[in-house]
């Protein structure tokens, strides 16, 4: 650890001990749009690593979830209005496994591309068949290889408006990541990798991505050695600028594709079982540097906080924000049920200029929505709010990427939903499927108390 590191870390554990800790602030002015009713008996709508559950253009936003009886269900509305036009699917899918999950994007002609019910089964994939609309067309292949043990699915969409199809090929701890392009023109997906970060027969990477606004892919995974969740270990990280077809780590050098274990950069070592979670997020400052969100425990400590890992002239650096109290144990298969939620991560700015926006679900606070606001590299404990008094249950955030890249406007996919461990189900009613909304601006001018 370097020196600027290390004194930073030991001014976080110091602010720890004399419990200084991050700053209660009152909530933002957020408006609250109702959508529907959703499947709730598990998380299957509210997972974090939906990629994603609310997206728009310049025009539209779109929402994608499971109702009560596991029909998919597609919305949209005008930008400028408060009234959805909800279409039910003919479309059903699996809810009871909460790894089904309905991942959508609109892409540069106005087509909404929609992903669901698969978990290391065969793709289900659709397009609308017309732009601006919500009436999807038949189910198909995108390319016909490798399209039979499917996990994961992820819309990333480039700045100049190209689509790229991330997914799992495999099963837990035993997994490649595929990559595919798609031509708007030609209505047609291309194979760019069959298997872009290779688990050699041993691991599978466990992924998150951003596209930063000069279009370079950031992509980071921890390593997972087994079905078993303690087995995580580990930061790794790369990134493209070419639109994922080549590949390099922080310094520029080139990757020989598929990268592995023993030839990628480590943002971060991080032993197995240290309650290291998996699938997270994460996201880039204006100059370009990465920052991952995540949360693991310490060795020093039998307590999990949330973290980041950023990228500062050319070293990696963590932070951790030690304001939670309760410990807790990730290990066994499926689904857990966990304490608190996989966090979303929101930057914006450079330099002393920087905010970090952190958006998690904690039990200590009553699991409601929360966000965790950093002003700067040199705020060590930031400002913590709750966005509402009401519980969401086992819910994680899912943002609309697209409005947060034009306009720096934050609208979260909201549900409350419960999960038992191990894929268990409940047997709540459908719930409120809402959309809550505000602008970073408005995050900015909260007043500490």
């Amino acid at each position: 650890m370097n020196i600027p590191a290390m004194i930073t870390r030991i001014l976080i554990y110091a602010c720890f001990l004399l419990g200084v800790h991050p700053a209660e602030a009152q909530q933002p002015q957020v408006k609250t749009l109702f959508v529907g009713n959703g499947w709730a008996k598990n998380s299957v709508n509210t997972a974090v690593f939906r990629k994603n559950a609310l997206v728009s253009n310049d025009k539209y936003q779109y929402i994608a979830y499971y109702d009560g009886e596991g029909h998919m269900v597609l919305g949209k509305r005008s930008l400028s209005s408060k009234h959805w036009e909800i279409v039910r699917t003919a479309y059903q899918g699996n809810a009871s496994d909460a790894h089904n999950v309905i991942s959508i994007m609109v892409d540069k002609a106005g087509y909404l591309h929609v992903s669901w019910d698969q978990h290391n089964s065969k793709l289900r994939y659709a397009r609308t068949l017309a732009p601006n609309s919500l009436l999807l067309g038949p189910e198909r292949a995108m390319t016909g290889d490798n399209e039979t043990a499917v996990t994961y699915p992820e819309f990333l969409k480039l700045p100049n408006g190209q689509l790229l199809f991330l997914y799992r090929d495999g099963g837990s701890g035993n997994g490649n990541l595929v990559v595919n392009s798609y031509d708007v023109q030609q209505d047609k997906w291309k194979r760019l990798h069959n298997n872009l970060i290779d688990g050699q027969g041993k691991r599978n990477a466990y992924w998150q991505s951003c596209v930063d606004d000069r279009g370079t892919i950031h992509l980071s995974w921890v390593w997972r050695e087994s079905p078993d969740v303690a087995s995580n270990h580990d930061m790794a990280y790369a990134c493209s600028k070419d639109g994922g077809l080549t590949w390099q780590n922080s310094a520029g050098a080139d990757y020989a594709l598929p990268m592995n274990a023993a030839t990628v950069e480590y943002a971060a070592h991080i032993p197995q079982g240290h309650e290291l979670i998996n699938q997270t997020s994460m996201a880039a400052d204006e100059q370009g540097n990465p920052y991952i969100a995540t949360y693991w425990r310490d060795a020093h400590s039998r307590i999990p906080q949330y973290k980041i890992i950023h990228l500062q002239q050319g070293a990696w650096h963590t932070r951790s924000f030690d304001f939670r109290k309760t410990a807790f144990s990730l290990n066994g298969h499926g689904t857990k049920e966990i304490p608190i939620a996989r966090p979303q991560l929101l930057v914006s700015g450079k330099g002393e200029q920087l905010t970090l926006t952190l958006i998690l679900r904690d039990q200590e606070r009553g699991s409601r929505p929360s966000i965790l606001q950093v002003k700067g590299l040199n705020d060590l404990t930031g400002t913590l709010y709750d966005l509402s008094e009401t519980s969401v249950g086992s819910w994680e955030p899912n943002y609309d990427s697209e409005l947060w890249r034009r306009k720096r406007k934050i609208a979260l996919f909201v549900q409350v939903t419960l999960q038992k461990d191990g894929e268990g189900l409940t047997s709540s009613a459908p719930t409120a499927v809402n959309v809550m909304e505000w602008t970073a601006d408005e995050t900015n001018k909260l007043q500490r108390r």
